[in-house]
C-alpha cells in the first residue's frame, strides 16, 4: 500500500510557498530558472562576468531549451541557453549537488549542442564555440579556485586544441574577503536568499522584485504551485509504468484527482498498444 500524502489546504499551500520563497537563493535550480527566464538582460551580465568578456553581445536567451528531439534514451534540457551575436552558444547550469557536475555529464551536454548545430551536409567547420557552465554549490575539484575552466590540450606540443569547445566550473562555495573582483561578488550573490545581502545590482533587484513585490511573489507562487504539478504528476506516470498501487492507491500517494489517474493510465495504455 502506497502512503498517501497530507492533502493542504490552498492556504496552507500558500504559506509552505511563501516559506520556501524566502529561503530561495540563485542556486537553487527553481529560482534560478525564473531569474533569467525571458530575461535577456542578466544572462547577458552573468555570461560577461562568468566568460569574462565585457563586450559579450546576447541575443538568444531561453530556459529549459529541450533537446529531446535528437536523443532516444537519455535527452536532456538546458537550465539556460544563450546564443551571442558571434553565434557562439551557452549552456548555463545549476549542479548543487556533485553527481550532477560529473565530466562526462558536461562532455555529454558539449556533444548534445554539436549535433543540434550540425545539420545534414553542413561542415563541421561551420560548428559554432560551444560554453558548458556548471555552477556547483560545493568545490568539485577541490582547489579553492572560483573558476575551473576546462580546455582540450594537443598533449604532446602542449597548445590548445582550438576546437572550439568550452566548459567552465563555477565554485558556488568560493569565498575569499581579499577578492574584489565581479566573479567573486557573483558567487557571493548566488548563495543569498535576501537580496539587500547581495553585491551586484542586476541580480539583486531582479531578487527583490521575485521575493518583496506583490506581482513578483504572485508569478513565484504559481510557478512553484506549477512545478509541484509537474512533480506529482512524473511520479503518478512513473508508478502507473511500474504497476505499483492501485489507481485508487496512487491517486492518495500523490494527491492527484483519482479522474486524472485514470486519463494518465488510458495515455499510457494507448502509448503501449
Amino acid at each position: 500500500m502506497l502512503k498517501p500524502v497530507k492533502i493542504l489546504t490552498p492556504e496552507e499551500q500558500h504559506q509552505k510557498n511563501l516559506e520556501q520563497l524566502a529561503n530561495y537563493r540563485p542556486l537553487d535550480d527553481d529560482f534560478m530558472r525564473e531569474l533569467f527566464r525571458n530575461n535577456l538582460e542578466l544572462t547577458e551580465f552573468v555570461l560577461r562576468i562568468i566568460i569574462d568578456r565585457p563586450d559579450l553581445k546576447l541575443i538568444k536567451e531561453e530556459t529549459q531549451y529541450d533537446l529531446q528531439h535528437l536523443f532516444g534514451e537519455r535527452s536532456i534540457c538546458f537550465d539556460v541557453f544563450g546564443i551571442d551575436s558571434d553565434g557562439q552558444q551557452y549552456d548555463f547550469e545549476v549542479q548543487r549537488a556533485d553527481k550532477g557536475a560529473d565530466p562526462r555529464r558536461a562532455r555529454y551536454h558539449s556533444s548534445a549542442m554539436d549535433v543540434d548545430n550540425l545539420k545534414a551536409k553542413k561542415q563541421f567547420s561551420t560548428l559554432p564555440n560551444t560554453y558548458v557552465i556548471f555552477i556547483t554549490e560545493n568545490d568539485f575539484f577541490g582547489k579553492d579556485k572560483a573558476i575551473y575552466p576546462i580546455e582540450r590540450i594537443n598533449i604532446a606540443t602542449n597548445e590548445p586544441f582550438n576546437d572550439g569547445e568550452h566548459i567552465l566550473y563555477v565554485n558556488g562555495a568560493y569565498s575569499n574577503e581579499a577578492d574584489n573582483s565581479d566573479l567573486a561578488k557573483l558567487i557571493h550573490d548566488f548563495r543569498c536568499s535576501n537580496a539587500d545581502d547581495m553585491l551586484l545590482k542586476p541580480l539583486a533587484d531582479k531578487t527583490r522584485f521575485f521575493k518583496e513585490t506583490p506581482k513578483g511573489v504572485e508569478y513565484m507562487c504559481k510557478a512553484m504551485e506549477e512545478r509541484l504539478n509537474e512533480n506529482s504528476i512524473q511520479i503518478a506516470l512513473n508508478l502507473l509504468k511500474m504497476k505499483i498501487g492501485t489507481e485508487e492507491d496512487i491517486a492518495k500517494a500523490t494527491g492527484i484527482a483519482l479522474e486524472k489517474i485514470k486519463e494518465l493510465a488510458v495515455q499510457i495504455n494507448s502509448a503501449t498498444v
